[in-house]
């Protein structure tokens, strides 16, 4: 008997592996998250604030006034018997040349003894103590040098006329009758003991190369003991009324054009004034010329002065820059708004034309962003460029797209979704921005706006 030889192919049934198609899935949802992840914009927002900013305003100032140099006539040791930044009437002593050196000496060897001070110098440098005291801050450490140069200057000036004093005698008997000058005051004023080539500057004939104190240079006689014929020896200061230059932005000398008077802070000693102004403009630089009527005595040693000019402080909404952004817009002229269709609310009436050609009419209420006293702003929502807008019991028409501008604004997400609003900016510096509160159509006071206002679109949803 013949066995059958067919052989027949065994078929394995189909078995499904379920942890591959887990993985599978796993391995797709991971790859559609990091895409996501990639792709999708995550919005960062900022609750809005209200802030104050203040203005930097310190400047530093070029000193003009009426200064009259003083030369010598003599060649000599020299003495000085004023103190410096005092004022002196005329005929006061306020130097002494001895061509011969022989009083002088005797001077300088009168004036190491203090205990001879007579009551008048004891007075003086008593009152420079006192005022120092009373005007002096811990936070204005250079005050302790500065008065320490002053007291010096003033124990050295109070010997010196001591000694000469009592030296009266001995010069009265013919020594030095013809060697020894005593120079007094022309006329009454501010003593000063140097120069710097700036007497002569006014408010007319001031340069820009002025304000480098890299430049400045100036010529002290008071560290001299000796001067020749024609050294300059002192300065007087014969007019209360002086002026302070300062360079300004052109933003700040539009702000203050319209008026005449500020208020001022010497930042030096923290003194605060008001002073008349004007502004001008040399070539292409602003200027800001602050005349005063006192307070000269204090800063006569100085000839640059640094000014802080005490404008108001602006509070209000307080915003990132980051979070402002432009949008351009439609602007309709109100007459063409009516209230119709189902809501009170204003509205414009619409001439469209369907697929077929025929023209039909639509009432819509958009959105209105910014009006002025005779536009609303609405944007392209709603209505499309050569849109016709029909008026109320009128035949005139408006084409829309006919009118355009452009507004400044962030965008509001308190709603889940991107909303413009319409800022009004009262400062801005490089980081923040203080805009008006309570504006019609702005944002309000805890607000949510986007941080990066260039990021999102209107009606974005927000992720």
């Amino acid at each position: 008997m013949k066995k059958n030889q067919k052989v027949v192919k065994y078929r394995q049934p189909f078995n499904i592996n379920i942890g591959i198609i887990i993985f599978i899935f796993i391995f797709i949802y991971l790859v559609f998250n990091v895409f996501s992840y990639l792709t999708t914009v995550y919005l960062s927002f900022y609750e809005v604030q209200q802030g104050t900013i203040a203005e930097n305003n310190v400047y530093n100032g070029l000193i003009l006034r009426t200064e009259q140099v003083y030369h010598s006539d003599y060649s000599g040791a020299l003495n000085f018997y004023m103190k410096e930044s005092t004022r002196s009437a005329k005929g006061s002593l306020i130097y002494s040349v001895d061509e011969h050196g022989e009083v002088a000496k005797l001077i300088d060897e009168a004036s190491q003894d203090s205990s001879d001070l007579d009551g008048e110098g004891l007075e003086e440098i008593r009152e420079s103590i006192s005022d120092f005291l009373i005007s002096y801050h811990r936070g204005n450490f250079y005050q302790v040098y500065e008065f320490k140069d002053n007291l010096e200057s003033t124990l050295d000036e109070a010997l010196n006329l001591n000694a000469l004093n009592n030296l009266a005698d001995y010069t009265s008997h013919g020594v030095g009758n013809h060697t020894f000058h005593q120079i007094t005051a022309e006329m009454p004023g501010i003593i000063v003991y140097y120069t710097d080539g700036y007497e002569g500057v006014t408010t007319e004939t001031f340069t820009k190369d002025m304000f480098l104190e890299a430049n400045y240079h100036r010529r002290s006689s008071k560290k001299s003991t000796s001067v020749e014929v024609g050294d300059p020896v002192y300065k007087m200061i014969t007019s209360e009324e002086w002026n302070i230059v300062l360079p300004i932005q052109e933003k700040l000398a539009e702000k203050l054009s319209e008026e005449d008077t500020i208020r001022i802070r010497f930042v030096k000693d923290d003194r605060k004034t008001y002073a008349s102004y004007r502004i001008i403009q040399k070539d292409e630089d602003y200027y800001m010329i602050l005349g005063l009527k006192n307070s000269m005595v204090r800063y006569a040693k100085d000839r640059f002065l640094e000014v802080e000019l005490l404008l108001a402080e602006e509070t209000g909404l307080k915003i990132p820059n980051s979070a402002i952004t432009e949008k351009k817009f439609y602007t309709i002229p109100k007459k063409y708004f009516m209230k119709g269709g189902d809501s009170s609310q204003e509205g414009l009436l619409i001439e469209r034309t369907d697929d077929k050609g025929s023209s039909y009419t639509e009432f819509i209420s958009p959105t209105i962003y910014y009006e002025t006293e005779e536009f609303y702003y609405i944007d392209g929502e709603e209505v499309g460029i050569n849109d016709r807008i029909l008026k109320a019991d009128s035949s005139e028409t408006y084409r829309i797209g006919t009118d355009t501008a452009t507004l400044k604004g962030v965008y509001n997400i308190n709603k889940g979704y991107a909303v413009f609003k319409q800022i009004d900016i009262l400062y801005q510096n490089k980081e923040y921005t203080i805009v008006e509160i309570g504006t019609t159509y702005g944002i309000a006071l805890y607000d949510h706006i986007a941080l990066d206002g260039t990021k999102i679109d209107e009606n974005e949803l927000i992720k």
